[in-house]
């Protein structure tokens, strides 16, 4: 192979408690890869794994050049690992793919093929996903809010697995935020997309490291990072409590006119105390408006840090 060449594609894999699964992934996926080009690079990044993964790694990357790893200095999470793989590969096509095997690597010729049909970007939509039943209803009470707080849809079925040109991983990697969730970056972006159905296959070992909480924390992250709708919905929930304390305060001098007195100056102080709970919640809110959107970004912190690359 001449070093020269340009690397035609490659695979970036964020790589959290999946020891056992590395080796058989590595040999579908050089052998799927190989079908594409000989010319190729997998990058294996390691998100501080518990278990021996960055081990495994070290050993793959000895037996084939075209194995990379990456260690990070702890555990960063899948999103900001993901982005270290990108800006560590070269390749001209990159698939981005989960390293538990869930995401075949036989699929990846398929999406491939699609996108030489004029796509920058062939994301993968997984048929039936091999989830238990409470991990899928989850997902979909995610995605539902997700789809509403941030004014996009967002489709159950599809994740991280896909395939992305150079052009789509170049305008990713020039988003500057701090708080990274690959799909919705790739959504943003704007590039000719296609949706190919996938086979997705059941976890051979291990078990998910996204727990309910996990899933909870990056839902509130991704809102928070990618819409000021919460905030918005708090300035209108502000509004509405403020024109219906109004309505009260109307109705307290009507019946004072009239002469109807329950308590003397119950009334009135409840309806000042919504009045100006309603104005500071409207307030606070548009005050949050700001305060959010330039909080995180002005720490200028990396969203990563590379211990060992190898």
């Amino acid at each position: 192979m001449n070093t020269d060449e340009k690397t035609h594609i490659g695979a970036v894999i964020p790589v959290y408690g999946c020891e056992s699964c590395l080796p058989e992934l590595y040999r579908r996926l050089s052998s799927a890869i190989q079908k594409i080009s000989p010319n190729f690079e997998v990058i294996f990044v390691n998100d501080a794994s518990q278990d021996n993964a960055w081990l495994v790694i070290k050993d793959l990357v000895s037996k084939d050049k075209r194995v990379k790893g990456l260690n990070l200095s702890r555990n960063f999470g899948q999103h900001p690992a993901i982005f270290a793989g990108l800006s560590a590969s070269t390749a001209e096509w990159v698939v981005v793919m989960d390293c538990d095997l869930q995401d075949q690597p036989e699929e990846i010729e398929k999406l491939y093929r699609k996108a030489q049909g004029g796509f920058d970007t062939v994301v993968a939509s997984r048929i039936e996903r091999q989830d238990d039943y409470f991990r899928k209803i989850i997902s979909s009470i995610f995605y539902g809010i997700l789809s509403y707080l941030t004014d996009t849809k967002h489709d159950p079925t599809i994740a991280n697995f896909g395939i992305y040109s150079r052009k789509t991983i170049n305008a990713i990697l020039s988003m500057s935020e701090r708080s990274r969730y690959f799909p919705l970056m790739v959504r943003w972006v704007g590039f000719k997309t296609a949706t190919l159905p996938v086979e997705h296959a059941k976890r051979i070992s291990g078990k998910t490291s996204y727990s309910l909480k996990k899933m909870l924390d990056l839902g509130i992250d991704v809102i928070l990072a990618f819409s000021d709708k919460p905030l918005r919905l708090v300035v209108k929930f502000g509004m509405t409590v403020s024109f219906l304390a109004l309505i009260y305060v109307v109705f307290v001098v009507s019946r004072a006119l009239s002469g109807m007195h329950p308590v003397e100056g119950w009334a009135s102080l409840v309806a000042s105390l919504w009045l100006i709970f309603g104005m500071l919640t409207m307030i606070l809110g548009i005050i949050g408006l700001y305060v959010g959107k330039t909080f995180d970004e002005t720490k200028k912190r990396p969203i990563y840090i590379i211990k060992e690359k190898i």
